[in-house]
């Protein structure tokens, strides 16, 4: 990773079965200053059933779930050729299995790392599947309670590979009360490991949020349009919103790499002589006036009077001399 966060725009399923709309989004993508790419591996046989219910009813040309999911599959050659792109424009293709069987594709693919979705969490059969390659592994953890991550991160770790985890939340879009910043921070803590965030809100500010606190990855979907047909949509960030988040990550992880010394100043000494006061007097006073709080003003620039900070020093003290009004103040004018 060459950049300190890693971001991972995920088109997922946004190409609605269109492999020229998948590479669309790949020539789109490139221009935002992204890392990678992200789909999902679908074959439909091998990870679902005619059972398995919409999570978001959504389709009016599949009648079930699986009928999508087979629309949504590419063969190996168009998948291949989809890679091929993606690292064209300098980007990594990562993509999520959703079965053993996509696994092997992806490996013969020769894919670099593995993104777990959260609904895989628990399925130690393809978990093994992939840990067995010894690749580096992103464990997302949008529907998992701190027990099973505990237990799936403890198999995982059986197996040696880089691993990685993803604050998520399951929820599409993600409103800000359950964007769960605060886990990164305990997810940090309890495994001393990278943690990163899953983002699904549709806005940036989740992912600069995360940032500020210290992800080492972001995720989000791409879409051009939350207009679009599909599940995701509604909570995925458009293009332009991607060209956005990537500058404020940078710029953020650029001040990281560069931490202020509070503790020095000496650079703003130019400055300090500029914005900073010196004492002068509101009215005309007389020679053995005594000076009160009432008496004085602080004016710019500073070392033409007593610095505006000690001004108790002089509360109490008499005047030598006559001052006009608006003059500057200083030790000589005292009465010692």
């Amino acid at each position: 990773m060459s950049n300190p966060v890693f971001i991972i725009a995920e088109i997922g399923q946004a190409h609605d079965g269109s492999l020229g709309l998948a590479h669309s989004y790949i020539d789109a993508l490139a221009e935002t200053g992204i890392d990678a790419v992200k789909w999902q591996t679908h074959i439909a046989e091998a990870e679902s059933s005619v059972h398995e219910p919409f999570r978001v009813n959504f389709s009016f040309e599949d009648k079930t779930r699986m009928d999508y999911w087979k629309r949504m599959e590419f063969t190996f050659p168009q998948w291949k050729g989809l890679k091929e792109h993606c690292e064209e424009k300098g980007l990594e293709f990562l993509s999520s299995p959703f079965s053993n069987a996509a696994v092997d594709m992806l490996e013969e693919l020769d894919v670099k790392r593995y993104k777990v979705g959260s609904g895989e969490v628990n399925n130690y059969l393809m978990l093994e599947k992939i840990a067995k390659t010894k690749k580096p592994i992103i464990l997302s953890s949008g529907m998992s309670s701190f027990e099973e991550l505990n237990n799936t991160i403890e198999y995982l770790k059986g197996f040696g590979n880089d691993l990685s985890l993803l604050q998520c939340t399951t929820a599409y879009p993600t409103s800000p009360e359950n964007w769960g910043l605060n886990v990164i921070g305990e997810m940090k803590s309890r495994y001393n490991l990278p943690v990163g965030f899953s983002d699904h809100s549709g806005e940036v500010y989740a992912c600069l949020a995360a940032t500020a606190l210290g992800a080492t990855t972001l995720e989000f979907h791409a879409v051009f349009d939350k207009r679009m047909f599909g599940p995701d949509a509604k909570s995925s960030l458009e293009i332009g919103q991607i060209k956005e988040l990537v500058r404020g990550v940078r710029q953020i992880s650029e001040s990281f790499n560069h931490p202020i010394d509070k503790a020095n100043n000496s650079k703003f000494q130019d400055l300090k002589k500029i914005f900073e006061k010196s004492l002068a007097v509101n009215k005309d006073l007389p020679a053995g006036h005594i000076l009160t709080f009432e008496d004085l003003e602080a004016k710019k620039p500073k070392d033409y009077g007593v610095n505006a900070h000690d001004f108790r020093s002089l509360i109490g003290m008499k005047l030598k001399k006559p001052l006009k009004k608006w003059d500057f103040l200083n030790h000589q004018d005292i009465q010692s």
